[in-house]
């Protein structure tokens, strides 16, 4: 059964309604602001880009569907064609999904669709009341049961709490009888404004942070395969010009990918970027950074080292034994 919600326009000397809708905008423009604070200044206009794609948007009824307007529309306009082209590719085998992370990525995927979904809902309901309808289906703000259901599932989100509170206060039962008298509009509606504002800047925090996680993913398929390229055990020669050349061996046990119970002691950054290997160390507040090349067929390492304390000369690596599980 459709609900419908019964708005009386405000006369002018009726100013009760109105005065609350400028104060609850008030409300959300200054939460909004203060989570601008915090973002990156090179985002995307996700606002134009929910408008643009509502239709779409208000469709979703599954992680496919969510999957699919992702890699047709919303991820070139946020311009992740890489990321789309990768979900969209044909099924991956199972080792190379792993390797490009693509469960994570998939989820991170899912997220951010949610997030912009409930976002879309949220903005489309505090519109609607701000043009002041006089009649608003549910149905009509909510888009299709079956995506009302979808948004329903994504029980871990931030704003999944946000979306139950604005769903109880528009399936109460003042709505199916409709709003009569300036006193109760007024409270209905600000209950409404104020449940979809929480909605609207939940859905938005948690759709920057997955766009972050997403747009930094190949960074971290990087790093893994570099992390996967060292592992190993190394013997490691260090040749010191600021101390009188004297030379340093040591041996260093390079752990599997994704094993961070195993990591080096002081090895705080590591970049592996086709043949070049950047390692950067922190012990004790001193700091080293050492470039290197694979060479032998990624059996050994050549480069350089400077460090804080003025020391600098090379460094050559040899692979004594392979990667351990």
């Amino acid at each position: 059964m459709r609900h419908h919600i019964h708005v009386t326009r405000p006369a002018p000397s009726r100013i009760g309604i109105a005065l609350a809708m400028v104060i609850v905008s008030i409300l959300v423009a200054w939460h909004t602001a203060k989570a601008d604070e915090s973002l990156p200044t090179s985002t995307p206009d996700f606002l134009s880009i929910i408008r643009a794609h509502s239709d779409q948007l208000a469709k979703i009824d599954s992680d496919k569907g969510a999957i699919n307007l992702f890699v047709s529309a919303i991820g070139p306009a946020l311009q992740m064609g890489d990321v789309a082209r990768t979900l969209g590719a044909n099924p991956l085998q199972p080792k190379l999904a792993n390797e490009l992370l693509l469960p994570e990525l998939t989820g991170a995927v899912h997220r951010l669709m949610g997030s912009l979904a409930a976002w879309r809902l949220a903005l489309t309901i505090r519109q609607a009341i701000r043009d002041q309808q006089s009649s608003m289906e549910t149905d009509r703000l909510y888009g299709p049961p079956q995506t009302n259901a979808w948004l329903a599932q994504q029980a871990n989100a931030s704003w999944h709490d946000s979306l139950n509170q604005l769903s109880d206060v528009v399936a109460s039962s003042e709505w199916g009888k409709g709003i009569r008298g300036e006193s109760s509009a007024s409270t209905l509606l600000i209950a409404v404004l104020e449940k979809a504002a929480r909605l609207e800047l939940d859905a938005m925090q948690t759709g920057f942070q997955e766009w972050d996680r997403i747009r930094s993913w190949k960074d971290r398929v990087r790093g893994l395969r570099g992390q996967t390229r060292l592992c190993g055990t190394w013997q490691w020669i260090i040749h010191n010009h600021q101390q009188r050349h004297q030379e340093q061996k040591l041996t260093l046990l390079f752990p599997p990918a994704g094993n961070t119970k195993a990591a080096l002691v002081g090895l705080a950054e590591t970049i592996v970027l086709g043949e070049n290997v950047y390692l950067r160390w922190e012990v004790d507040g001193r700091v080293q950074e050492d470039s290197l090349q694979f060479s032998k067929e990624g059996q050994r390492l050549e480069g350089t080292f400077v460090n804080s304390e003025g020391g600098w000369g090379s460094i050559s690596g040899k692979r004594t034994s392979g990667c351990a599980s």
